[in-house]
């Protein structure tokens, strides 16, 4: 196709040709070859399309057949209770009720018998919003051959209870429309575990045009990859918990051993705690191009160096400081809360950052998350590591890096892969709003994914 009349780097009247799933040529008054189709761009920017550098997609499409019952959704004890039973009463007879996004917030710690106080005739499993933990009620214990867990709450239980429990419908057809209308081209899913199957499902929803992005998917390493439908094998992931955290020459093997089978690792830190560690680790075993942070939600200054020295880049997620920051003024260490979620401290450091959504824990919008970049500012309006603000290019740069390098980011010129946003103005009026209304069309591979016009 022909893309004419757009901004390129600040420059108008600038066509692009796509030719397969390339940029062919970029450069004013490009001849319209025979039967090619034209996208007019009427002087909208044409910029690299958005890259989500860390989601869930199995989860988040889970997550389409599931009752919110955390904030902003559900705030308070009362508004759970009628959430949880609206969802029971509206499930068929026996079908499991499934909540997401729980917090504390809103109705305090919650185990077995707070479930039952609201649904007790019906299975409901309900996981907080970190995704970490599942809470079943004592039917849905029943079903799943464990009476008598005595809390019913569930650690990192999520490849278990997929065995155990009945599969929910994954709506990845929606997950993917809705991504490539905000300008979503790419995806890397962050799930720490991988089976054969789980890359034959994604796999096949691109072969029948449900999946639309190209997807990188973690800890693929050894499995089999079809490149062919846009699918490539990520960096190993790591999980990391404070309770659990692994000897430093245990976790130094580890990430060695990924190296040696030619993986760089993706390692969950969401603690001074972790982060250390994992430092510490890729010290001791050598970093790899492509070894990446993901989260770094509390980055002591003093660190920052290592980071840089070590080669990593830090995959973040600002938007948590706007969808959670009021709970983090209450429930964050004082001393941690101006580290929260780093991001201008890190640039200037020379660490490279990118962004992602980390979607359905946090929202699956890329330009709220860029909003948050810039702004730092949660529900209420409080400022939340004010220093850690970056300008609205920045922002938007978060989410244009290569799927291999989220850090380094992509250009509109000949050879590079053609995924593209053709935006409805130019850049600057763009990046005053940061709003996905700005984008016009879609391109992911080479084709139209999304037409907004």
């Amino acid at each position: 196709m022909l893309i004419v009349g757009g901004e390129v780097d600040g420059r108008p009247g600038v066509d692009v040709r796509v030719d397969g799933d390339r940029v062919a040529e970029v450069g004013p008054g490009l001849a319209r070859a025979a039967g090619e189709p034209v996208v007019e761009a009427d002087g909208g920017a044409v910029i690299p399309a958005l890259h989500d550098h860390h989601v869930h997609l199995r989860s988040l499409a889970a997550s389409r057949a599931s009752v919110r019952l955390g904030p902003p959704a559900v705030r308070d004890r009362a508004q759970f209770t009628a959430a949880l039973r609206a969802a029971a009463a509206d499930a068929s007879d026996g079908a499991w009720v499934r909540g997401v996004g729980y917090h504390e917030s809103v109705a305090g710690p919650l185990d077995r018998a707070a479930l039952d106080a609201v649904v007790a005739d019906r299975p409901v499993r309900v996981q907080h919003r970190s995704g970490e933990l599942w809470v079943l009620n004592s039917a849905a214990l029943r079903a799943v051959g464990r009476p008598n867990h005595g809390s019913g709450r569930l650690w990192r239980a999520d490849r278990w209870l997929a065995d155990v429990v009945p599969r929910v419908p994954l709506d990845l057809d929606a997950v993917s429309r809705e991504a490539a209308a905000c300008g979503v081209a790419g995806f890397t899913d962050a799930d720490p575990e991988r089976t054969q199957a789980d890359l034959d499902a994604l796999a096949a929803a691109a072969r029948a045009g449900e999946l639309r992005q190209r997807v990188v998917a973690m800890s693929a390493g050894g499995l089999d990859v079809d490149a062919g439908v846009g699918l490539a094998a990520g960096p190993r992931k790591l999980l990391l918990d404070d309770a659990t955290l692994p000897p430093l020459p245990d976790l130094a093997a580890t990430i060695a051993a990924a190296h040696h089978r030619g993986e760089p690792v993706a390692v969950h830190c969401v603690t001074r705690a972790q982060l250390v560690v994992t430092l510490a680790a890729l010290d001791d075993a050598g970093p790899r191009a492509g070894d990446r942070i993901e989260h770094a939600a509390v980055v002591p200054p003093e660190l920052r160096d290592d980071m840089r020295r070590l080669g990593v880049t830090v995959v973040t997620q600002p938007h948590f400081v706007a969808e959670r920051g009021d709970e983090y003024l209450t429930d964050v260490d004082p001393a941690d809360r101006d580290l929260l979620y780093p991001c201008a401290s890190l640039r200037a450091a020379g660490v490279p950052v990118a962004a992602g959504s980390d979607a359905p824990f946090g929202r699956p919008d890329p330009w709220a998350a860029m909003r948050a970049a810039v702004d730092r500012r949660t529900a209420s309006g409080a400022v939340v590591a004010g220093t850690e603000r970056v300008a609205a290019r920045a922002a938007l740069g978060l989410f244009l890096g290569r799927p291999d390098a989220p850090g380094v980011e992509r250009r509109v010129e000949p050879g590079e892969p053609a995924d593209l946003c053709v935006l409805d103005r130019p850049l600057a009026a763009a990046l005053a709003a940061l709003a996905p209304d700005a984008v016009a069309v879609t391109i992911a591979r080479g084709r139209i994914v999304a037409d907004n016009r």
